[in-house]
């Protein structure tokens, strides 16, 4: 079995804070590109420290529609060198993170072979904004150009086109309108949250001298000092940073307010809503038969759809916001996306008790005057903003960019912070694992090493499969640590146990209950929440964490609250017999 793990508690971080006043680097932002930053830098042996003012990838970076991806529609408006870059890091994570990256079959639907040559090249050459449909011929060019990158870098199998009658042997369900159809392999990360915390947690093991923590926000800065704030507690910490990074998402004005007022006026981000669906349907679940469908709807809009662990993710909108604090998916997105799952399959019906779970986020994307949202950039850039009279630290903002391009984000800012800073890099994280595909056996391989597991731990080979697939290699010291004294099924979702709940609250940095509803399992994407399940998990939170029993009830019905208001979950907040909701 592996080795315990080093696991400081919260206390001890927050006494790493009070401790220590002058820090090299602030990186402000628990998304995937703080967090990819964090890990850059603390590899390099920086005493970095990140901190988040709600959970690890909590927002946008929770919210992405599960692809990795190279970006093929990038190609139509000329950002090839995005679409390269895409590419590379796509098949990077396939082979550091094998254990939730996988390869993904996608196939688009087409109707009309020669159609949207003349609008692609305005669109191409910046004379058009307007979206428009795209034929076949114009497909299997950019596919072709597509494959290209791909077989620099990766195995992934060339794309092909089919005719009407292949195409209707395959999709009998398609709409009448599917004349051609053209295939060809992206990927897809089946827990992007979990492997934004298991990024947090290979830097912190790498460099016991960085720290990063959750729930702790800037509230003031002033000279050379910037003020933190833990949520929990609310106890405050001073700290001396030689360099900010703001890798705040949609939030980087707003915090550009408090750490550079003299930069207020200057528009950084321009973001976007994403919303999307999870939807429980059987028929349309076995049509896919493992595979995405990427489709333009009837306005010419990308959209998608592919299985998810029995159900189907259907996305998203592109909808401009100015306040990223309290985006919800709104009924009329989700008619918008009902719409065009009818467009590409008529015979489709979805009812309200079909969609399971709703999530949204802002895609910080750069500030634009684009007519057409689907025309600004997912490029990333690194802006900063020099000290001045109000305060005396340079601040590194970290605009755009996109969940499949995190390392090479986090490396390129990493590496402009180490020149301000004066080091240099030392490790390169192209070829690094990350977390649980550390130590991955091989598919063919690891059979073997499912039978090793069992053995040593005691555990049905059936369970042994089930942890490996939820945590990779990091099953492993749960396995030693928790779950082999005791696999006691929980009550309300045998599927889990008891031990591996508590294993997660203790080494995962879980404060709440949605960080482990939402974030650190996929119980809620998954649309497996009941109200009696989250009452069972709460109290194991309360006897791991030694809450209250009144705060405990708090807990539980501020979590329903937030899945009903945010996830579309309003079964799990039923009014009681006081009229006032409750979980408890």
């Amino acid at each position: 079995m592996a080795e315990k793990r080093k696991v400081r508690s919260r206390e001890e971080r927050l006494s790493y804070l009070r401790q220590h006043g002058q820090v090299p680097v602030l990186i402000i932002g628990g998304g995937i590109n703080g967090i990819s930053t964090f890990r850059e830098l603390a590899l390099q042996g920086i005493a970095a420290v990140l901190v988040e003012k709600g959970d690890w990838c909590q927002a946008a970076s929770g919210a992405l529609s599960r692809m990795i991806h190279g970006g093929l529609r990038y190609l139509e408006t000329g950002e090839f060198g995005l679409v390269k870059e895409s590419v590379t890091e796509r098949d990077r994570l396939l082979k550091n993170a094998p254990h939730y990256v996988f390869p993904l079959r996608t196939t688009v639907p087409v109707d009309n072979w020669g159609g949207g040559m003349v609008n692609a090249a305005r669109r191409f050459f910046r004379f058009s904004d307007k979206p428009t449909r795209r034929g076949a011929l114009l497909i299997k060019t950019g596919l072709s150009l597509y494959d290209v990158y791909t077989r620099q870098n990766g195995t992934m199998p060339r794309h092909e086109v089919r005719g009407e009658a292949a195409t209707r042997q395959r999709w009998p369900g398609f709409a009448d309108w599917v004349k051609y159809s053209a295939t060809y392999y992206d990927a897809w990360i089946a827990a992007p949250e979990r492997l934004g915390f298991e990024l947090v947690d290979d830097a912190e093991q790498a460099n016991p001298d960085a720290l990063a923590l959750n729930y702790c926000r800037v509230i003031a800065a002033d000279g050379d000092r910037v003020t933190l704030q833990d949520t929990l507690s609310e106890e405050r910490f001073t700290l001396q940073p030689h360099v900010v990074v703001n890798a705040s998402g949609a939030w980087i004005d707003q915090l550009n307010h408090t750490l550079a007022p003299g930069e207020a006026g200057r528009r950084l981000i321009g973001g976007t809503k994403g919303s999307h669906l999870i939807i429980d349907h059987p028929d349309l679940f076995a049509a896919l038969a493992g595979e995405m469908v990427y489709f333009e709807n009837q306005e010419g809009r990308v959209c998608i759809m592919f299985p998810w662990f029995g159900k189907v993710l259907l996305g998203s909108t592109d909808i401009r916001v100015d306040d990223p604090d309290t985006v919800v998916c709104e009924e009329e997105e989700k008619a918008y996306m009902l719409e065009s799952l009818s467009f590409v399959f008529p015979d489709v019906s979805v009812s309200d008790e079909q969609i399971v779970y709703t999530f949204c986020g802002v895609r910080p994307l750069p500030a634009s005057e684009a007519k057409v949202n689907g025309q600004i950039s997912r490029n990333h850039s690194l802006v900063l903003l020099q000290p001045d009279a109000t305060h005396d630290f340079p601040t590194l903002c970290l605009v755009g960019g996109k969940w499949t391009t995190f390392r090479r984000f986090g490396e390129e800012a990493a590496d402009r912070v180490l020149h301000l800073l004066g080091e240099k890099r030392r490790v390169s994280t192209t070829a690094m694992p990350i977390g649980g595909g550390r130590g991955l056996p091989l598919s063919q391989d690891r059979a073997a090493w499912f039978e090793r597991l069992a053995s040593t731990s005691g555990l049905p080979l059936s369970r042994i499969r089930q942890l490996v697939q939820r945590y990779g290699t990091r099953a492993e010291p749960m396995l030693s640590d928790m779950i082999a004294t005791d696999d006691r099924a929980l009550t309300h979702h045998p599927d889990y146990s008891v031990n591996e709940i508590r294993y997660l609250i203790q080494h995962e940095q879980v404060q709440q209950l949605d960080d482990l509803l939402i974030r650190r399992t996929s119980m809620a994407i998954c649309g497996e929440l009941s109200f009696s399940l989250i009452n069972e998990i709460a109290q194991l939170f309360a006897g791991t964490l030694h809450w209250s029993e009144a705060f405990t009830r708090q807990q539980a019905d501020e979590t329903c609250d937030r899945l009903a208001r945010f996830h579309g979950l309003s079964s799990l907040n039923p009014p009681c017999s006081g009229g006032k909701s409750t979980c408890c």
